[in-house]
């Protein structure tokens, strides 16, 4: 980082006037499983303790889990000044996400940075698709339910950028986990219920895939909006967890004047 995008003078002036820059070992927070033993006898040595309750600890270890679900060695949070989160990039997707974007390194994380204080959550799991950058994909993971609690993996789906509407088409790809998978679509501002099923008048779309296969959902829209996909897998044994992988390319083909745009 520091020989990276953390060299360009333009993003250290954009730190120095919006930001208080700070660092914690993931380590400190018990993420690294081998080093929890040693590090609480440390402390317990030393006579130090960590408070892993305080608001910042929190917010950094719901960063943890939230968004895509794998590791880096450097997590860069942006965090209210009440402690919510507003933005996550995980280091080793740094490239990745630019090349997605179009964009050089540099100038990705500047705006990473930049929508982070616009409320736009990068990397919380949005996808933000433009006329520009009408694609992504999302690589994450998913698993069935727990004791009867619906714990789905969300991604945002942000097409505000597309005034006139237009046809969200959302094609995945399942892994070859023990799980088959369920996708839903729903408003971005509808939340997922976690006991029961998902009401009929939520539900915009739909699909299921089993394990290594693929499937698709579409849904046209009049306006651009928020909108939520929610996976989850099926729950055939309600005795074991299992998880299963998936991959989704979601993209938009806008409307020009009333008509689809080819």
């Amino acid at each position: 980082m520091r020989a990276g995008v953390l060299s360009k003078s333009e993003i250290i002036e954009f730190l120095k006037k919006n930001f208080i820059s700070t660092w914690v070992p993931n380590c400190e927070l018990g993420r690294i499983h081998s080093l929890r033993e040693p590090i609480a006898k440390r402390r317990e040595r030393e006579g130090k303790n960590f408070d892993t309750t305080h608001p910042l600890a929190q917010a950094i270890i719901k960063g943890w889990k939230t968004g895509a679900k794998k590791g880096s060695p450097v997590d860069c949070f942006v965090i209210s000044p009440d402690f919510e989160l507003m933005g996550r990039q995980l280091v080793n997707d740094l490239r990745e996400d630019s090349e997605s974007r179009g964009l050089q390194t540099d100038a990705y994380y500047f705006t990473f940075l930049k929508e982070s204080l616009e409320g736009k959550q990068p990397g919380l799991g949005n996808i933000i698709l433009t006329s520009e950058h009408p694609s992504q994909k999302v690589l994450d993971t998913f698993r069935t339910p727990i004791c009867g609690h619906h714990d789905y993996t969300i991604v945002v789906i942000d097409t505000r950028a597309f005034e006139n509407g237009g046809t969200l088409t959302i094609d995945i790809e399942l892994g070859r986990g023990d799980s088959d998978g369920s996708f839903y679509l729903i408003n971005g501002d509808t939340e997922f219920p976690t006991i029961e099923g998902i009401p009929r008048e939520d539900l915009l779309a739909s699909a299921w895939s089993e394990s290594g296969e693929t499937g698709q959902i579409k849904h046209r829209f009049d306006q651009g909006q928020l909108f939520k996909l929610g996976v989850i897998g099926q729950d055939w044994d309600k005795e074991e967890v299992f998880v299963n992988a998936f991959q989704a390319r979601i993209s938009v083909e806008e409307n020009q004047n009333g008509n689809t745009k080819k």
